[in-house]
């Protein structure tokens, strides 16, 4: 066999490897370059790979780093089968439209202020196509070996978000297998990583190759800002990503209640894709920590706010109350009405729940800025900002290190690492190095690694 590192090499987005055996060629992972204009250009430079020798593509789990390409690989001309967890096809049935449907909404922006080089800038896809793309997703459970061509494939469960898989391909003698995004031990809500079986390779993600999370109990943070926030007499704003994030601040926010560590308040979820995903993670609660019954107690105490025109009326709220609004840095979506009404109150709490990137007006807030810019105008940031640690979904280098000592992997397994960042990179290959057998590298962007 062998692998072609088309994506998430030296960067963690992008993810498409090309796997290749005598006789078939399937696409693990086919995901969007996200972040800097350098990489975004990549989606629009096509995809070196044969549509016709294509047997099949299978997909990690449902981030749009790992499967936000496949609309353009769709209009391109593919229709044969895309494999995965029935979660991670509920989940892309939800975010590939919706990534359309913004690619629209910005070409229609760069249009209408001419900005960038374009007279008339295209989406890379529209809503349409993702919608049509979705036809090709085949469910396939954990565990079920399936075949394609001379290939056995497999997903084992890794954690980090529902349906996540690590994909496991055996053929021409070799096992090799593809980690996508590995979860956490010790999750709020998804189940620990499954250690893995013998391999010839893995690849391997680093996002977190050289930092290790926050011990601190994220429970006990959230629960010591919502009382600060009520004590101030003020509205706590969450901004929050969709998937994982949103799910798992609903199930803290009716735990710390329903064990009487904050107040009873009014909770809003206001985000129509977030409530489309809690609605698949209570489908799906077999394959987390959360009970039917948890799944339960989470939507009763949490109000969804569906419309444009019920998302208006919170403005007349009585305090307290707390929103968890789109998106989780602050770019866009619904929470921007609410800090533009907001955050020049010195009663807000802003609280930031994830990873800020530099340039986004969350990382600007947890800066302290003095103003944001919202919708062509500046606001007075006069509110608290807080940032939550440790709710990310994804294992550090030493979590990582204690699953590979788990699994059933020989000393003379190979390791290539992906989807890291270069100092994490370079962080992970030395820690495993100098803790574990395996021959560890660094894979790089286009190359060609035979098995």
């Amino acid at each position: 066999m062998k692998v072609t590192f088309l994506g998430g090499t030296e960067t963690v987005t992008g993810s498409k490897f090309l796997v290749s055996s005598q006789n078939t060629q399937v696409l693990v992972d086919c995901g969007l370059f996200q972040g800097y204009k350098w990489l975004r250009e990549r989606n629009w430079q096509g995809l070196s790979v044969d549509r016709q020798s294509l047997a099949a593509v299978i997909l990690t789990h449902a981030h749009l780093d790992h499967s936000g390409y496949l609309p353009v690989l769709y209009r391109e001309g593919y229709r044969g089968p895309v494999y995965c967890h029935p979660a991670t096809q509920a989940l892309c049935g939800v975010l590939l439209p919706d990534s359309g449907h913004l690619q629209e909404e910005d070409a229609r922006f760069y249009s209408r202020h001419r900005l960038g080089k374009h007279a008339h800038p295209e989406p890379l896809y529209d809503s349409a196509t993702a919608e049509r793309c979705l036809a090709l997703l085949k469910p396939v459970e954990f565990e079920q070996v399936f075949s394609v061509g001379d290939m056995k494939i497999s997903l084992h469960p890794v954690g980090h978000i529902l349906g996540a898989a690590c994909v496991i391909i055996e053929a021409e003698g070799k096992r090799i297998g593809f980690s996508g995004d590995v979860g956490r031990p010790d999750d709020l809500f998804m189940l620990p990583p499954k250690p893995l079986p013998e391999l010839d390779l893995l690849m391997l993600e680093s996002t977190y190759g050289n930092r290790r999370h926050d011990k601190t109990d994220p429970c006990e943070q959230l629960g010591e800002v919502v009382n600060e926030t009520v004590s101030g007499g003020g509205v706590l704003l969450i901004p929050s990503f969709a998937v994982g994030r949103a799910q798992v601040l609903q199930h803290m926010l009716a735990t710390l209640m329903a064990d009487h560590r904050i107040p009873k308040m009014p909770v809003y979820l206001d985000s129509p894709m977030a409530i489309d995903v809690s609605d698949i993670y209570c489908q799906f609660h077999a394959i987390h920590r959360l009970s039917a019954a948890d799944c339960r107690r989470m939507c009763r105490t949490v109000k969804y706010v569906e419309s444009v025109k019920a998302s208006q009326a919170l403005s007349n709220q009585v305090y307290p109350h707390i929103i968890i609004a789109g998106s989780g840095m602050v770019s866009g979506g619904r929470i921007l009405h609410h800090l533009k009404r907001l955050l020049s109150n010195h009663r807000t709490t802003v609280l930031l729940t994830g990873y800020q990137a530099g340039g986004t007006r969350g990382a600007k807030m947890q800066q302290g800025v003095d103003s944001v810019k919202i919708h062509g105008e500046w606001v007075k940031n006069r509110a608290r900002i807080r940032t939550l640690h440790g709710l990310s979904g994804h294992g550090d280098f030493v979590d990582i290190g204690h699953w590979l000592e788990a699994s059933a992997l020989k000393p003379d397994t190979r390791i290539q690492l992906v989807h890291g960042e270069p100092e994490a990179l370079e962080g992970m290959r030395d820690h495993l190095r100098r803790t574990l057998p395996f021959s560890v590298e660094v894979a790089g962007y286009r190359h060609i690694l035979s098995v």
